[in-house]
């Protein structure tokens, strides 16, 4: 019983990280109606930023701010001057942009740092969390930062005129335009913000998986398939799939079908939810009038 207590708790931890990186496609999927195949290697990139300056001695929650800040205007930078200018083009188009993006990012990665793995400190320390068993440090850490992050982006998207425009910019483009909303640079903002969530889910995996170009390979589908879980039109609804994906992950993994198939769980999720509940656990189903 204290095993199974154990790998639910950890199958949580892990789903937060899912489920941030699930929170970023979804808000990047509003804006662009697209998987950014390309959100784990931003994320990835990011992760060795914070590495990188926590090497040069900067205490572990300074080199951490910087790198949200980096990550947000990366990803602010990437709409303005990339997505924007295919805006019109065809989807495929689209695809193609995120998938060298994708390359681009791990390319880059591998030629300034290497692609040998590298230990990533955890920013919580190492070790149990109360003297028990059943969690680490890390894992309560983890499980803290999600819940500290869905607080703020509610109280963001709920409680701000810049949240509350994004909203609206996501919803219905044309509209927000015609009452003064300035559309373009909400796009860009929510990339930003989808690249900042993005680098903490890297932050926050790397201790677990260690620092190489490749960490987030398996780590996005994972959050594909938290996203789709909880439904593409749904920020919350990605993090509750997180949590989901993470839990059966770990239980199924560990009692089922073996730790070298975890990641197959994801996959038959995936193709699980497109087949028969394309719109998600919480998203909203389409219906089309033919």
């Amino acid at each position: 019983m204290e095993g199974l207590l154990h790998q639910i708790i950890s199958g949580i931890a892990m789903g937060g990280v899912y489920g941030a990186l699930g929170l970023a496609a979804v808000i990047v999927y509003q804006s662009t109606h697209h998987l950014n195949f390309a959100q784990g290697e931003m994320a990835m990139f990011s992760t060795y930023i914070a590495w990188m300056l926590m090497q040069a001695g900067l205490p572990a929650w300074a080199a951490l701010g910087l790198t949200l800040v980096a990550a947000f205007a990366t990803g602010m930078l990437i709409q303005r001057f990339v997505i924007h200018r295919a805006r019109f083009a065809p989807a495929l188009t689209t695809v193609l942009l995120f998938i060298a993006l994708l390359v681009i990012f791990n390319s880059l990665a591998g030629w300034l740092f290497g692609y040998s793995a590298r230990i990533f400190p955890s920013p919580f320390g190492s070790g149990r969390a109360f003297d028990s068993a059943l969690i680490s440090v890390h894992e309560l850490g983890s499980i803290a930062v999600t819940l500290v992050l869905v607080a703020a982006l509610y109280l963001f998207f709920n409680f701000t005129k810049l949240g509350l425009a994004m909203q609206a910019t996501a919803h219905n483009p044309m509209s927000a335009r015609l009452v003064g909303i300035r559309v373009g640079w909400m796009l860009a903002f929510g990339w930003g913000l989808a690249a900042a969530i993005g680098a903490v889910a890297g932050v926050l995996v790397a201790p677990v998986v260690y620092l190489d170009p490749s960490m987030m390979s398996g780590v996005l589908i994972y959050g594909f398939a938290a996203a789709l879980l909880g439904g593409l039109d749904s920020p919350w609804g990605a993090i509750a799939g997180g949590v989901i994906v993470g839990v059966l992950e770990n239980v199924l993994g560990a009692y089922v079908i073996g730790t070298e198939l975890k990641l197959s769980v994801a996959l038959m999720l995936i193709i699980g939810v497109l087949l028969f509940r394309p719109s998600g656990l919480f998203g909203t189903p389409v219906v089309t009038r033919v």
